[in-house]
This record gives C-alpha cells, structure tokens and sequence, in this order.
C-alpha cells in the first residue's frame, strides 16, 4: 500500500521512507490516514495484530512474535462496570509490542542492520526483542534509575544497554544527539510505532462485535496508545465501520503530568520521581498532536496522586490482575472520570493495562508488602 508522511504542524509531507523518523525541521511525523477496515477485511486466520495487516502501510513483512490478540476482561470496579483490556499478554510484557513489531518490520523491509532506541523499560525490551527477531543489532539507551527487571529484559535479548545520566529526558536528548549515526528507531518519534498501537483501536472494534467503545481510559507518557487510537478509530469512522470515537480518557501521575496541564490550560506542578517510572516524560515530543486527539474524542485527562496509584496497583492484584503501577494509574483514574460524568453507566467503558506486574517486582514489593 502506498504511502506519505504528514507533519500536521505545517502540512508538510514526505514519500514514505522507514528510515526517516521526523521532517526536516525536527518535527515529528506522521502516516498519512489510511483507508479503515470492514469486518471482512480483518484475515481471521492469523492470531496477531497483523489480522489487520490491510490497514498497513508499504509491503511489510512481518517480524512477529504472536503480539495483540490480547484478553478483554469484563470486571467491577467500585460498582462500575468496565472491561480491562490486558495488554501485559504481549510477548514482552507490554502494549509496545504492536509497535514495535510493525516499526521493527518496516526498518528490516528497508535493509536496516543496526538501530538505536531510548527508553525508560517497556519500550527498550520490546525493540530489543524484535530486532532479536529480525537479526537486527539493537542498543537502547535507558535512565540510569531503569528498573533492573527491565534492564535485565533488554539485555536478555542481545541489546546494548547504555545507563544515562539523569532524567528520562536526558536519555531521549542523548539519542537524539547520537541518530545523525545510525537509525534512530524511536518508539516516541518513529511514525510506523503509531502505525502499530493503532491496531489496539481496530482489535477493540473486533473484540466488541465490530463496534467502537464509548470510552477508552489509558495512561499516558508520551502517549502513544492515545494517538494509536485516534488513527484507528478515526481510519474505522472514516470507513463508516463505526457510527462515533470513543472518549479517550487520559491518566497522569501528578508527579508527571504535562498533558494533563495542557489540556486543563494551566502550568504543571513540579516534577517529582513517580512509582509509574514508564510515564515520567516531562516534554513529550507529540504534546501538540496528542491534546488534538483527546478533544477530537470529548476525551479528557486526569492527574492521579501517588497514593492513589499505589491503591490502584493493590485493587487489580486482589481481582486477579497483576498490573505494573503505570498501568494502574488508568484503572486508579476511573473513579476520577466517573465522578465528572466521562464514565457513565450502561456504557462500553475498556481500560488499557499496559504492562504486567512482574516488570517492577522492586516497585510492587514497596506498595503490597
């Protein structure tokens, strides 16, 4: 399938190229919308997001580990009905893998033999792993106060781990420095990412019959999953396989919460270290791109304190569901947007549990005791 980049900042657009991973002025891009999907067009006889291989940009082959096609979980949360969706079934541990599976094939259709990442955990063993796949040599630059489970994950695929200095965004500045070098496969700035997490918005249609949500809750870092969904769902609109966007309803620690300070138009409380290690981006790159989204959507956003976070984590574990704390900042954020009226009752409300549990045993040993 053909396709273009599109800096929606300035409308500037780009032939399709998976070694360009922003425009010429240093602005991040994105593909060009693509034409949605039917139900008829989804290949039901493959068990990984690449069912929705048609909503794809270029001629990819896939590097695939068996990842999407993850469990939706109908449970009660304080008397709300919600589903949660369990991304943690992903090969690695986390919901990067659907981007990482479809950038890291678009990279190795390109001949790309070596790339470089930045991350703070999830995203830095979800390339290694892929590029393991690919036989593509991987190093990933991570915070030096990385948790080691993550540390250890990435480096047991065959990555080079670089610690750096300070603070998540020190990591992705020295990245930057370094991709005049090599391929900068940055799940954060590589638009073929995006194209991966959006397979998120099109398995939920599929999971719930072929119909939209009414609303997605999420956390958000740099907020990946929140654009994802605004291309699927709107790719699944614009194809008329769905009569409406769900809200997407966006969860920050308060500790790190510049998104929610940008859509509430006020100034963000200083930053301060946070149990949800995988959110804490004090300037996300797409801050522009991911406010558009959530007021397309009549989404919204929230900053949930530490404690709350940290109660969240506990509650999934006692209905079963072993989540990492960045993960339970989405689900500790529902009873937030239930008390504004984003979460209503006899809705179809599904919240994203990005990561497993087992990847801050250290973290979760604190908050359960």
């Amino acid at each position: 399938m053909e396709y273009w980049y599109t800096d929606e900042r300035s409308g500037q657009r780009y032939p399709g190229d998976p070694r360009r991973w922003r425009g010429d002025d240093g602005t991040p891009l994105t593909v060009a919308p693509l034409p949605g999907l039917r139900p008829d067009d989804v290949d039901t006889g493959v068990r990984s997001l690449w069912r929705y291989r048609a909503a794809l940009p270029g001629d990819l082959r896939p590097v695939s580990l068996g990842e999407g096609c993850t469990p939706l979980v109908p449970r009660a949360w304080d008397g709300t009905d919600v589903r949660f969706k369990l991304e943690w079934f992903s090969p690695t541990g986390s919901f990067k893998d659907r981007g990482s599976s479809v950038m890291v094939s678009a990279l190795a259709g390109a001949g790309v033999r070596e790339l470089l990442e930045d991350s703070s955990g999830n995203g830095g063993s979800s390339v290694a792993a892929y590029s393991a796949a690919a036989g593509i040599a991987a190093t990933v630059l991570a915070p030096e106060g990385t948790s080691p489970a993550k540390v250890l994950q990435t480096r047991a695929y065959g990555a080079a781990v670089e610690l750096v200095p300070g603070t998540r965004d020190d990591t992705a500045a020295e990245a930057v420095r370094r991709s005049a070098h090599t391929t900068y496969a940055s799940h954060n700035w590589h638009p073929f990412f995006l194209q991966g997490t959006k397979t998120l918005a099109y398995e939920l249609w599929e999971d719930l019959g072929f119909r939209a949500p009414d609303a997605v809750v999420t956390v958000a870092g740099a907020g990946s999953i929140v654009l994802g969904c605004d291309l699927g769902f709107g790719e699944l609109l614009a194809a008329g396989s769905i009569g409406r966007r769900p809200r997407l309803l966006v969860a920050q620690p308060r500790n790190c919460s510049p998104i929610d300070a940008a859509c509430h138009d006020r100034q963000p409380p200083p930053f301060a270290p946070t149990v949800a290690e995988g959110t804490a981006i004090r300037h996300p790159v797409r801050l522009p791109e991911v406010l558009a989204a959530i007021r397309r959507s009549g989404g919204d956003t929230a900053a949930i304190e530490e404690d709350a976070i940290a109660a969240a984590a506990r509650r999934l574990a006692s209905l079963g569901l072993y989540a990492e704390p960045t993960s339970a900042t989405a689900a500790a954020a529902i009873d937030v947007f239930r008390a504004r009226g984003a979460i209503r009752p006899g809705e179809t409300t599904v919240v994203v549990l990005t990561g497993s549990g087992l990847k801050a045993p250290d973290t979760l040993r604190e908050l359960i005791g």
